[in-house]
């Protein structure tokens, strides 16, 4: 029977799916494998169903040049934690979950745009300590949401999720960056980077990881922003230099912003967490059981299909 190695523990509903079409094993850990685990995967496994963290890149294919593993899996749509070029080199194929993160992520890319606008994690805090003194007309006003200029960098499934509720629901004003003309659902309007940055309130970023966005968005993209625009990011951490982020709003370039991401996760630096104008999640953007669970069984799908002969739905 084939055998697949799931990296960290899944809905339960998605290991009784594997379980049913594989010799499978978990493996227990909920913490990212480290480089003996992963040449190990390689080398025992059919198949490996990892997860973000789970860094395949080229140093640890180099060590094992013929590996049985034939397919990973990748649990999520972002895969820049895999060198998908090294696997390629050594016949292993790299498939992802699109689809099924798409709402839940710019559902938490809404939520940071008005918690961020709005000061809400401000205000919970103030209460939750015991220092809120009564409703009063200038206490933590923000940017009210409604009518402002969103500028979505990334205008791919999640970025147009985002615009579409933000206009629909919100009669925001649209523009995006991207590498090409999209056609969307909702008026939109493409600009260059630097003048999305200077017209937009609120500046959300929606683009893949990679090389090629690395520290796209720094302190250039700051500079050009409105002191009072917000900044909001629901995609990788490291297409953010955080250092320039955390300039940007100790020197207040810019009035705030929202994370669910950061450039060395899980650690997040003690100048952001300090700051009472930025919201923080644990990265959150597809938290929700049935989310986890559809990526899950599109992950065994693709597994499946690869190992019974079939065109595989998602290949990278």
């Amino acid at each position: 029977m084939t055998r697949v190695l799931v990296t960290r523990p899944l809905p339960e509903r998605v290991l009784e799916a594997a379980r049913a079409q594989f010799d499978l094993e978990v493996r227990e850990s909920t913490a990212p494998m480290d480089g003996t685990e992963m040449r190990a995967a390689l080398a025992l496994y059919d198949g490996v169903l990892p997860t973000l963290g789970d860094r395949f890149s080229e140093e640890v294919f180099a060590e094992v040049e013929t590996p049985r593993c034939r397919i990973l899996a990748n649990f999520g749509v972002g895969y820049n934690h895999i060198d998908v070029a090294a696997a390629r080199a050594r016949g292993v194929t790299v498939t992802n979950t699109p689809g099924a993160v798409t709402d839940a992520t710019a559902d938490i890319g809404m939520m940071l745009i008005l918690t961020s606008c709005r000061r809400a994690s401000e205000g919970e805090r103030l209460l939750r300590a015991g220092a809120w003194e009564g409703w009063h007309p200038t206490q933590l006003l923000g940017l009210h949401v409604t009518g402002k200029r969103l500028g979505v960098v990334g205008f791919g499934r999640i970025g147009q999720a985002i615009a579409r509720r933000a206009h629909l629901g919100f009669g925001m004003e649209i523009a995006y960056a991207n590498r090409s003309e999209k056609q969307a659902e909702v008026p939109a309007t493409r600009m260059a980077l630097l003048d999305l940055a200077a017209w937009a309130d609120v500046l959300v970023v929606a683009l893949p990881g990679g090389a090629e966005t690395r520290h796209m968005i720094g302190a250039e993209v700051f500079a050009a922003m409105p002191a009072h625009a917000r900044f909001v990011n629901i995609a990788r951490g490291d297409i953010v230099d955080e250092a320039a982020l955390i300039d940007a709003l100790r020197s207040g370039e810019i009035a705030g912003a929202g994370l669910d991401v950061y450039e060395r996760e899980p650690e997040v630096p003690r100048a952001l967490t300090e700051m009472e104008q930025v919201t923080l999640l644990p990265h959150l953007g597809t938290a929700a059981l049935e989310v986890r669970e559809a990526m899950g069984h599109m992950a065994v799908e693709n597994l499946a299909a690869f190992f019974a002969g079939r065109a595989v739905p998602n290949t990278v």
